[in-house]
Formats: structure tokens, C-alpha cells, sequence
């Protein structure tokens, strides 16, 4: 049963190779050693010791083990992962995350939180789904939430805390508090269970932290540190570490960005001079450098994920060719000054002050956003590792140098710990206009460290502008009327009036908003109408004055002069009027085996004829993760049979459940090798293609398997997680203010649509739009018209905005949703030729299924009745009506199968 969780826990996070073996190691340990408070630490070590010999000491007054991984390989996601499996398994239910500084702290609370961010470290646990973990912060904590929680049921509980949080507030935090009933640390003491995890461990190791960790009496550590080692001059490596993953084997598995290489389409590097080329070169790398920076605003915006400060990289000959370069860039002929005081020299021949100051900003790089640009000389100073360089420019620099780890390998290092699927977000680009066909040449040299797999073309009509990038931000119309925000700087759209006329009103709109967001979103089931309900208004004006009102005697005075209940009761009627009530359905299985294959043999195995691969081809494969996992394991313990090496790939997938499907699974695989050692000659030349092939050979049995799939139909239930979702902000990158313009207005030419955001809407939720075609323009034309009576309000969903799962962990967002008077619509664009395209119909499928149970939830509740509408492009005319389209392109919905 252990084993079987623990297997679900990994393909239902996902989990990378390095995380799957620290939670495989987590589980180890458990089954090892007494699992309790007051457990003999003698007797545990020597059991731990015996397993994994780096660990001689847990040098805590507890069981305390330290996972050592670098920097983006996925921390977080593993200490999910960790809170699961304890969790799960019965272990525990109070885990308490201890966070180093503000930043990260704030990025733990909303990554334990917002189950809609794709960051969400529980996405994909069922369990989880519907009764996600209770979160208490060092901003809440007085609230006594967990308490609630205890009292509740078996629910997890999470708490969040800052190390210097937990020093200032000491006092309040071992008061008497009394609605817990003693002081909230000595609850938190008390539990039986409570796991302490600490983040960035090598942060705990004063006296004074180890002191305050060790008075919270947790049953077990798990420590997470990219550096194992004490701070300070005397630092020692830590003698707890159960599991080390560094960063150059991140490095080699694919855990960075993709490298690309970028010119200017048709560029000949003799047309013109040296000096002409490095002010070129520097031009369009701030080109790439703002596209960046617009995108990585507009990522942050959609998924409430921090935002990153992108720079650019420069990379001189000597100290003098550095001068003359930030002498340049700060001067007014680059692009008019605007980047003086936002450049740094790096290199030897800085002296006194000026070293120390570029020191910290070297430090500061990540949080802060004064600095656009950064000129070194060689190599940087060793240990300056950053997650937010983006775009480097390397002058009078070779092909080989290019490709060096001392150039790029600082900027491969991702911001968010994984791939975002975000392309801009996801690359770094090197300039390297008279360089580029070199580049491209030596990348592909079996001894190259960096493999550079795509190409950007600066200016026209290529990838990146040359006319600059702006980003446009858009919240909702009603989120503007009520909190006072305002929308994006460009264009001609009228400001709505606001609702509320003092500063005070829209103080308590704000908490209002949020607190519905927070609390009320799950709370109610029916749909947003339920807002404006005396009984709804009531609690939601007791929890913002609750929230408002710190110190009491403030509050008194304030609330002397702002009727509170009043203007929660027009946030809540202006909700319900300009919002699209959109309900969250989480789709989960009724049981725990509710799909399988069917028995089958394999077909067309004589098409695979893989070879074995040489060490030195091996190589030239770092980033990519088969090839990287070859050096790996021919490094280590070999597997006792052939067969465990494709099998291992296919119990990844989240569709396979290896306890249902083993003996299918090592059938098929058994198959396979035989296959290949009917043509290779040697056992060994069999292994190696399964080491290097194995990912690969698994694809191919598993895409035979997907034939066979079957599923109990009876096996689903749906239920709503949210009754509506409030609307989030959204932005849009453009080059300009002139690439603003009224969504009645086309575009010409038709490729750089695109480009352009579209405003002077009166129906939609939101001041501005963006379409991906002109047909999806047309169609907002056709809806706005003064004759479609019926139509009350629309949007294009946002990232978040409207969850269809059509894949594991892949989010399907129409194109539109329309309100009108009767029913509601989802309408999707998509161009003749591709409305039998296999994404479109899986996607069609999922949207029918979505709509099935969104109409039930609408019987049962009153709402409004659920379309979906399927339109091919060249049906969207000037003469077509949202009627006309709907009854000819409306899909009947589908029962989950």
C-alpha cells in the first residue's frame, strides 16, 4: 500500500528523477527508524547510518536529514511531495515550513495556496483536490486557523513562517492566546506529529536558530539546501546529508533554459564596421532584453508567480573595451539615455568602492530592478550564480567562447525551478549577429557543452521587435470601479466611474475583494449570485472588519466615518453584475482502480533497429535527459533485469498504475528486448540501447498500449471546487503605444495581429483584448453589436481564468465566454483546416465533458444552461450573429466515458 502511494505521489506531481529518489530515500527512512516524539536518536542514527553512510550526525536535538539539490532542480515541489507521502500514509498532519527572508517566504505561502497557479506544489493530488491542505502563515496565524482545522477533521496544515518573523513577533507568538487556549508556540510544541522542513538549511545553523528549532520538539527535519555547507568562514560541510543532487548533474539532466541564438534575418557581418557592429549588437540585445522583460511582467501577471527582473549580459575583451562600453550605453546616442544608472562594470581592474558596490548589486541582481546591464571582462566571479539573466552579448568573442560555461552557464539557471512552457520565459539568448553561422556550427560539435536548438530573428516581421516592447495591464472593468486600480497607460479607453468616491471606501472594497477571494470562492457552491444575500453580506463584513481592525481603538474611529456593511453590499452587487459566474469542476475517480489496458502483444517491432551510442557521443547529448541519464547510470548499480529499464519509464506516466498493470508492463518490455537482442550481438550492446533508448523504446510500447485503454465510465464523480472564480487581472506585451487600437479597426498586414491589444469595448469584462486571429476580432464585433440585444457580458479567459482539463496537468482556455440574458456560451475559433486536428477534438472533448457537469450544477442551483461552440473560421462574417453561429456550431454535451 506504501508502495503504491508512493508511486501515485510521483506521477501525480510529476516528480524530476532527482526529486522521485529523495522522496524513494524520505520513504526508506520511515520504514526504518520509530516515527515519534522522545524516539531514541541513538538508535536512529546508527539505522539511518547503516543505509546511507553520509549521514554520521543529525546535529539536532531530532531526527534531522538534509537534501541537498541544486538550485532549480525543484525544492518546493519536493517538499510537497514530502508532505503528501507523510500525510498520506498516516504519519502526519502538521508540518511547519520555516522560510529565511521575506521573499521566499512569500513565494512558499502562495505556492502552498493558490491551487490555480501552475506552481501549485499539490496539483494532481486528488485527496488534495477537494480538501486542499489548510495554510497558516506568520500573517494569519492569530486567526487560529489550524485549530479550526484540528477541530474539523483530519485535514492537513501547513504553517508558513519567516525566521525573522518568528524573532520579532517572539513576544506575541509565546503569549497566551485565547482562543487556543495557551500560547500559540506552545501549541505548535505540543503537536505529536508536527515535521519541521526548512528551506535553504544552511540558514539554521547559528546557535540562535538551532535553539528555536529544536524548542518546537518536531518528530522529524527535513532539511532542503542547494549548499550543504555552514555560513561563515569556518564553514563545514553539514554531516546530515541523506542525498546530494549538485548542480552540474542538474546541468546535464536538461533543468535550465534553452539556449538560443539570435541575428537579424539576411545579416553580413562585412557590410559594416567593427563599430557599427557592437552598437548593432548592443541595440538588439536590448531589443531581446525588453521583449524579455514585457513578457516575464505579463507571465507574472497571469499566474501570480513573482516577477522577475530580467538583465543583459555584456561581455567585454578587456577592462578598457568594458569602459568604453558602459561609457556608450549610459551616453545619450543608446536609445537616449535611458539606461544610464542602470549599468554595472564587473572585472579586475575595479578598485575600493566601486568594487563593493558592484558587489551588491551583483548580490541584489534577482530582487531588485535598478539594474538592466551588466559588463564583465572573462569570467565572473566564481559562486555569482543568478536565475534571471536572460540575454548575453558577447563582443569580439569566438564561437567557442560562446559556447563556454563561464559565459552562458550563468544564465541557464531557471527562475521558477522548472520550465513554464513560456518560451520567452523559458530561453536565453546570446547575440551573435557575425557569429551566428559559427555558433551554430561548433554548438553542434560532439564536444560542445551547450546545445543551441533554436534561432530568433531581431526586427520586421521576426521573432523579436525592434520598435520596443510595453506592457499593457489589464484588470477587470469591475475590479477597477471598485478598488480604484487602473488599467494599462495606452489608448483611448475612458476610465470607468468609480463606485466609491473616498479613499476609505475603496480601502474596504479592496479587503472586501480579497476576502472574497480568499474565503468565499470555495465557501460558495451555487455561483456568485449567492454574494448578494443579506446572510453572505453579513459574514463577508465581519471578516473584513476583522481584518481592518488591528488595533481596535483605530478601526472604532474609522468605522465612525465608512458604513462597512454598506459598501460590502455594493462590492458584492457590483460582482454579481459584471461578472461571469464560471464554476471550478475538479473531475475525480470514484475508486481507486478505475482504468487499465487490455492483454496484447506487441506489432512492428521489427522497425526498431536503435544502436548502441559510443561515451564520446554520449557527450554531445547533455541537455537532453535520456542521454544524460546514460552517464548516470553507467556510473552506478546497474538494474538486476533488462526489463526494468523500459518499465521504469512506463510507471512514470500518470496514466499507468504499475500495482494493476505490472504484469502487462514487464510482458511488453520482455517483448522489446527480445527484440533487440535478436539484432545486437552482445548483452552489453542490449543495455546500452536500453540505458540510452529506454525513454524512447517506452514511448513506442506505450503509444501500442493507448490502443488497449480501457476506463470504467461509472468511475468519475464531478464536484465543484468553486462556485465562480473572480476575475484576474490580465497584460498584454506590445511594441508600442501605437500598436493600441479599437477592436473595430483590422489589421494590415494580417501576421502582425498579434502585435496588437484592442480596446473601446462596452460589454466586455475587460478595457483590452487580444486576439490570436481576425476572426476571433470579427467575432467580438459581431457580439458587441447594438443588435445582439441578448449578449450581457464577455471576456477572453486569462491564464487561470477557466481550468478544462484536456491532458494530465494541461489546462485548456477557450477563446471566448459570452453571458447573454438565457444561457452562457464557450465559443472556440479555430481555422478550417484544423477543426480535426487531434488537440481541437481532445480539447472539444473535455470542454463537452465540462459543460455536461456544469449543466447539472446549473439544475441543481438555478443557473443559467452551459454551450459549447465550435465555430471554423470562415463562418465568422459580418452577417453572422452569435445565434446563427451557436445553433449551427453548438456541440452536444458529453458524458465523462
Amino acid at each position: 500500500m506504501l508502495q503504491r502511494q508512493l508511486s501515485q505521489i510521483k506521477a501525480r506531481l510529476s516528480l524530476r528523477t532527482p526529486q522521485a529518489e529523495a522522496l524513494d530515500i524520505l520513504a526508506d527512512v520511515l520504514d526504518t527508524i520509530e516515527f515519534s516524539k522522545g524516539s531514541d536518536l541513538v538508535a536512529a542514527l546508527s539505522a539511518i547510518e547503516a543505509t546511507y553512510p553520509s549521514v554520521t550526525d543529525f546535529e539536532r536535538e531530532f531526527p534531522s536529514l538534509c537534501f541537498a539539490l541544486a538550485t532549480g532542480v525543484g525544492k518546493t515541489r519536493l517538499m510537497g511531495a514530502f508532505i503528501a507521502y507523510l500525510y498520506l500514509t498516516g504519519r502526519s498532519k502538521h508540518f511547519f515550513i520555516l522560510a529565511p527572508n521575506t521573499t521566499i517566504y512569500e513565494k512558499l505561502v502562495a505556492d502552498f495556496s493558490q491551487q490555480g497557479s501552475p506552481k501549485y506544489v499539490f496539483r494532481g493530488i486528488a485527496e488534495f483536490a477537494q480538501f486542499p491542505p489548510l495554510v497558516e502563515t506568520g500573517d494569519n496565524w492569530e486567526r487560529g486557523y489550524a485549530v479550526r482545522g484540528d477541530l474539523y477533521g483530519n485535514t492537513a496544515i501547513v504553517f508558513i513562517f519567516n525566521v525573522d518573523k518568528i524573532n520579532k513577533e517572539a513576544g506575541r507568538i509565546r503569549k497566551l492566546h485565547e482562543y487556543i487556549g495557551e500560547s500559540y508556540f506552545d501549541y505548535l510544541s505540543g503537536l505529536p506529529d508536527l515535521v519541521l522542513l526548512m528551506d535553504e538549511a544552511h540558514r539554521y545553523r547559528a546557535k540562535a536558530g538551532m535553539t528555536a528549532i529544536a524548542e518546537l520538539k518536531p518528530v522529524l527535519g527535513l532539511e532542503l539546501t542547494a549548499t550543504p555547507r555552514s555560513v561563515g568562514v569556518r564553514s563545514v560541510p553539514f554531516k546530515n546529508v541523506v542525498y546530494d543532487y549538485p548542480l552540474g548533474q542538474a546541468m546535464e539532466d536538461g533543468y535550465v533554459k534553452d539556449p538560443a541564438v539570435a541575428t537579424r534575418e539576411g545579416f553580413r557581418a562585412n557590410s559594416v564596421t567593427p563599430e557599427q557592429l557592437e552598437r548593432m549588437k548592443l541595440e538588439d540585445g536590448i531589443h531581446c532584453h525588453e521583449f524579455t522583460k514585457a513578457e516575464l511582467a505579463i507571465y507574472a501577471q497571469q499566474t501570480g508567480r513573482k516577477l522577475v527582473h530580467p538583465f543583459m549580459l555584456v561581455v567585454a575583451q578587456d577592462t578598457k573595451h568594458a569602459s568604453e562600453i558602459r561609457s556608450f550605453v549610459e551616453s545619450d546616442e543608446f536609445f537616449q539615455g535611458r539606461y544610464r544608472g542602470r549599468v554595472i562594470e564587473v572585472h579586475s581592474g575595479t578598485r575600493g568602492e566601486e568594487t563593493e558596490e558592484a558587489t551588491a548589486k551583483l548580490v541584489a541582481l534577482e530582487h531588485d530592478a535598478k539594474t538592466d546591464i551588466v559588463i564583465h571582462v572573462n569570467k565572473l566571479k566564481e559562486g555569482w550564480d543568478v536565475t534571471n539573466l536572460y540575454t548575453i552579448v558577447p563582443l569580439r568573442a569566438s564561437a567557442s567562447d560562446i559556447l563556454t560555461e563561464q559565459t552562458l552557464g550563468r544564465g541557464l539557471r531557471l527562475p521558477y525551478g522548472q520550465r513554464t512552457g513560456v518560451e520567452a520565459v523559458d530561453r536565453l539568448t546570446v547575440i551573435a549577429h557575425d557569429r551566428f553561422d559559427d555558433v551554430i556550427k561548433a554548438a553542434r560539435d560532439p564536444n560542445s557543452l551547450i546545445s543551441i536548438r533554436k534561432t530568433i530573428i531581431i526586427g520586421g516581421g521576426g521573432d523579436v521587435s525592434d520598435v520596443g516592447a510595453h506592457v499593457v495591464s489589464a484588470p477587470s472593468n469591475v475590479e477597477t470601479m471598485l478598488t480604484g486600480g487602473s488599467a494599462g497607460s495606452f489608448g483611448e479607453s475612458e476610465q470607468k466611474p468609480y463606485v466609491f468616491e473616498t479613499k476609505e471606501e475603496r480601502e474596504v472594497a479592496r479587503v472586501a475583494w480579497d476576502v472574497i477571494e480568499r474565503e468565499f470562492e470555495r465557501k460558495i457552491k451555487t455561483g456568485i449570485d449567492k454574494l448578494d444575500t443579506p446572510e453572505i453580506q453579513a459574514e463577508i463584513t465581519r471578516i473584513v472588519k476583522q481584518v481592518m481592525a488591528p488595533e481596535q481603538g483605530t478601526f472604532e474611529a474609522f468605522e465612525q466615518n465608512t458604513d462597512v456593511a454598506a459598501t460590502v453590499a455594493k462590492v458584492t452587487k457590483q460582482l454579481v453584475t459584471y461578472t461571469i459566474s464560471i464554476p471550478e469542476i475538479v473531475v475525480l475517480p470514484t475508486s481507486e482502480v478505475n482504468f487499465g489496458f487490455n492483454d496484447f502483444d506487441l506489432s512492428n517491432l521489427e522497425t526498431i533497429a536503435k544502436q548502441p551510442i559510443v561515451d564520446q557521443i554520449m557527450v554531445q547529448k547533455l541537455r537532453d535527459e535520456s542521454r544524460a541519464f546514460l552517464a548516470r547510470t553507467v556510473d552506478s548499480a546497474k538494474e538486476e533485469r533488462p526489463e526494468n529499464y523500459i518499465v521504469r519509464h512506463l510507471m512514470d506516466l500518470p496514466q499507468v498504475d504499475y500495482d494493476t498493470q505490472s504484469e502487462l508492463l514487464f510482458k511488453l518490455a520482455g517483448q522489446m528486448v527480445k527484440r533487440l537482442q535478436s539484432y545486437l550481438s552482445s548483452p552489453e550492446d542490449v543495455e546500452n540501447v536500453l540505458i540510452v533508448h529506454g525513454k524512447d523504446l517506452a514511448r513506442f510500447i506505450f503509444g501500442q498500449m493507448q490502443d488497449h485503454y480501457w476506463e470504467s465510465p461509472t468511475d468519475y464523480r464531478a464536484s465543484v471546487s468553486r462556485g465562480f472564480v473572480m476575475l484576474k487581472p490580465q497584460a498584454y506585451n506590445i511594441p508600442s503605444e501605437a500598436f493600441v487600437r479599437n477592436f473595430r479597426t483590422s489589421v494590415s498586414p494580417l501576421k502582425d495581429l498579434p502585435k496588437y491589444v484592442f480596446e473601446g469595448f462596452a460589454k466586455c469584462c475587460y478595457p483590452y483584448q487580444k486576439f490570436h486571429s481576425d476572426q476571433e476580432r470579427e467575432f467580438a464585433v459581431i457580439i458587441e453589436a447594438a443588435s445582439e440585444t441578448g449578449v450581457q457580458r464577455w471576456m477572453k479567459p486569462g491564464v487561470g481564468q477557466f481550468r478544462i482539463e484536456y491532458a494530465a496537468g494541461q489546462s485548456y482556455e477557450p477563446d471566448f465566454v459570452v453571458e447573454t440574458d438565457k444561457e452562457k456560451f464557450i465559443v472556440e475559433i479555430k481555422a478550417k483546416n484544423e477543426m480535426s486536428d487531434p488537440v481541437v477534438t481532445t480539447k472539444a472533448t473535455a470542454a463537452r465533458k465540462w459543460v455536461h457537469h456544469a449543466n447539472n450544477h446549473a439544475k441543481e442551483t438555478g443557473g443559467k444552461r452551459w454551450t459549447y461552440v465550435l465555430v471554423p473560421h470562415d463562418a465568422v462574417t459580418p452577417s453572422a450573429t452569435l445565434a446563427s453561429l451557436a445553433a449551427t456550431y453548438a456541440q452536444a454535451e458529453e458524458l465523462i466515458s
